[in-house]
């Protein structure tokens, strides 16, 4: 019984997600049809870019540029403005949650050696923030944009192009938020202290694995570009990392390629529901955005795109919705509860500081952005 309490509490989406794909196959049975359900091209790629990142987050690429990057840093604001874009900047490549999981230890960290444990939760509610909004800019920067970027067949240039005024606005505002706090000067900091593990550097001898691992990484933005099949990335990377660390390919996140597969499943079922497609087409013609939105604040916006893009072809509006969906909730992007356990592990007397600040700084993005959509929109 513990055993299944720790499954629910650990991968809960996942559980809800199959428990939905059981109740709509007892409703639609399984038949050839099911087959059809899983669009494998994401899943392939979502796979390859998750063992790519968890290659090179291993090899500590990410911290190391990090690190060089904070070495130049001479006051408090010089070091908020790079703890918070290196999430928003590298969220664009690597996804969001692998940024949080990244640079929100990092911070601490960094925090800790400046005397500067003060800043500790307007920094992480920046840092998420960062990686929510910068994430949206790309089809790699989240689970999400992957999926709906495929399923749409727009062009990569026309996704960009539709995510930049907000990832443009989202940087702007950041910078706000960090030019209102007060500058301080900054004691040096040093960067060479044994508080930073050794696996936050890049290990001697990985030249070989950096380069196999980069070339991974440009097999998967020509899956991207739509110039290479996903299935041929996946298969070389898959059986690179069986010959060479089986380790890091246990690693990899497969609760989210399973809640992927669950919800094509439940999806699938849905969409042979005569009454059931109707009801949830209505309901979205003319209001995908604002419902994407508002169905992110409840199931997170991940599911919320599986969801809905089944039963609407405004693609553009889902995209916009989903992405800005990621706002709001705690829950409206998954990721944003990396930040959350990081800052009640380090510092639990804070926590409701945080949820306080998170809750209000997200409004108030999540108020600017809706109110440029609406602009846009025009």
């Amino acid at each position: 019984m513990k055993f299944i309490q720790k499954i629910i509490q650990q991968e809960t989406v996942l559980c809800a997600a199959f428990v939905l794909a059981v109740i709509s196959s007892l409703i639609v049975p399984p038949d050839k049809t099911y087959l059809t359900y899983i669009d494998w091209n994401t899943l392939l790629l979502l796979f390859g870019l998750m063992a790519v990142m968890a290659g090179f987050q291993k090899l500590g690429v990410f911290k190391e540029i990090g690190i060089k990057l904070l070495s130049r840093t001479r006051t408090t604001r010089q070091l908020m403005i790079v703890l918070v874009f290196l999430p928003f900047f590298f969220s664009m490549l690597i996804t969001n949650d692998v940024a949080l999981i990244t640079f929100v230890p990092f911070a601490v960290i960094v925090l800790r050696l400046s005397q500067q444990e003060k800043r500790i939760v307007p920094l992480v509610v920046l840092q998420t923030l960062a990686a929510n909004l910068g994430s949206m800019l790309t089809p790699m920067g989240n689970p999400q944009n992957l999926y709906l970027y495929a399923k749409s067949g727009i062009i990569l240039q026309a996704f960009l192009q539709l995510m930049l005024p907000y990832t443009i606005a989202s940087g702007l505002c950041l910078l706000a938020g960090i030019f209102f706090m007060k500058k301080e000067a900054l004691c040096a900091l040093d960067l060479n202290t044994a508080a930073f593990s050794d696996d936050t550097k890049t290990p001697k001898g990985t030249a070989s694995k950096l380069l196999c691992f980069g070339i991974g990484f440009l097999l998967c933005l020509l899956c991207v570009a739509k110039l290479l099949a996903p299935a041929v990335a996946a298969a070389v990377l898959f059986f690179y990392l069986l010959a060479t660390d089986r380790a890091l390919l246990k690693k990899i996140d497969y609760s989210l390629l399973g809640t992927f597969v669950c919800f094509f499943v439940f999806i699938g079922n849905m969409g042979r529901i005569e009454r059931f497609c109707a009801l949830l087409e209505r309901l979205l013609t003319g209001h995908e955005r604002i419902v994407a939105v508002l169905s992110s604040q409840i199931i997170s916006n991940v599911p919320a795109a599986l969801l809905l893009s089944g039963f609407t072809d405004e693609y553009s509006s889902l995209i916009v919705g989903t992405n800005l969906g990621g706002l709001g909730t705690l829950i409206a992007s998954m990721a944003s509860l990396i930040s959350y356990k990081q800052v009640a592990r380090e510092y639990p007397a804070q926590k409701g500081k945080y949820l306080g600040c998170f809750t209000l700084a997200n409004i108030v993005m999540l108020a600017v952005l809706l109110s440029l959509s609406v602009f846009l929109s025009k």
